[in-house]
Order: structure tokens, then C-alpha cells, then sequence
């Protein structure tokens, strides 16, 4: 592992989850109607950190190897993704987007899994758990979409001018 990257990798990690500090989910996400498999809010921010500490040990793992110019540009796609999703659900409160950016979030973990995989074994089976979680919570936010058809995108009233 490259000890040097790997602050970094998690630096960027911990600025992707600081969009869960930015945008809570508040009262809004509390009102929705959800499944009953829906985990407590208290269970993500705790799975989100042992995910993120996952990642960057992955990255950091194939950081100082040959031929890793595609599977860090995936990398970067999917830290990306996962950043964008938390504004799009949780601040602009687009359900059917939000089910959308995880879908692509989803295929981005599997090719950056399977592109680590070819390079360190290790680092590939260190993104199982995100790639399983991101899964999980992409049927919870199509589930949340289902039972939820018209709570989708800001009030008038939030709208910026």
C-alpha cells in the first residue's frame, strides 16, 4: 500500500461524505414512506466510513503500480458519482435522478472493482462491500421512488431565483 496516497485517497472520500453533512436528510426524508427494510439513519454514516476507509486503502493499494491510468479514472468516476448522489436526492429531493446516479454509481464501483481486481486482487475484494452497499441503497432509493411517485424535486417556494 502506498502510505503517501493514501491520506489522499481518503481526503477525497471524507470530502465526498461531507455532502451527507451538507445535505441531511431532514424532515422531508422522514415523511417519505419507505420499506420496512430501511436501515436506521444511524447505520449510515457508520457504514459510509468503514466504505470510504475501504476505498482509499483499495486505491492506495494500486497507487504506485504500472498500468493504472484507467482504473484510477474509474475510480475517480465512482468518488464522482457517489458525491453527486446526496445533493440530487437529499437537496434537490429528485428521487427518480437520485435512483438514476446510483444505478451509474453502481456500474462505475463493478468496472473500478473489476480494474483493480486485474491489477491487485486485494484492492478489487476491498470494494465488495461498497459495491453491496451502493446495491442495498440503490433499492432503497428506487423503493423510496415507488412509494413515493409524486414527492419528487424542491418546493416552489426553495427554488432559487
Amino acid at each position: 500500500m502506498d502510505w503517501i496516497a493514501f491520506p489522499i485517497f481518503l481526503a477525497t472520500c471524507a470530502a465526498a461524505g461531507a455532502t451527507g453533512i451538507i445535505f441531511k436528510p431532514g424532515t422531508w426524508y422522514a415523511q417519505l414512506s419507505k420499506p420496512p427494510w430501511t436501515p436506521p439513519n444511524k447505520l449510515f454514516p457508520i457504514a459510509w466510513s468503514v466504505i470510504y476507509v475501504l476505498m482509499a486503502a483499495a486505491a492506495a493499494r494500486i497507487a504506485a503500480r504500472d498500468g493504472i491510468g484507467v482504473p484510477l479514472a474509474l475510480w475517480s468516476l465512482q468518488i464522482a458519482l457517489n458525491t453527486l448522489w446526496t445533493p440530487v436526492f437529499f437537496g434537490n429531493r429528485m428521487i427518480r435522478a437520485g435512483a438514476a446516479v446510483i444505478g451509474c454509481l453502481g456500474l462505475a464501483i463493478t468496472a473500478t472493482m473489476v480494474a483493480f481486481w486485474q491489477i491487485d486482487t486485494l484492492a478489487g475484494v476491498l470494494l465488495l462491500p461498497y459495491l453491496l452497499w451502493v446495491l442495498y441503497a440503490g433499492s432503497l432509493n428506487v423503493a423510496i421512488w415507488q412509494r413515493n411517485p409524486h414527492a419528487t424535486g424542491l418546493r416552489p417556494s426553495e427554488r432559487s431565483s
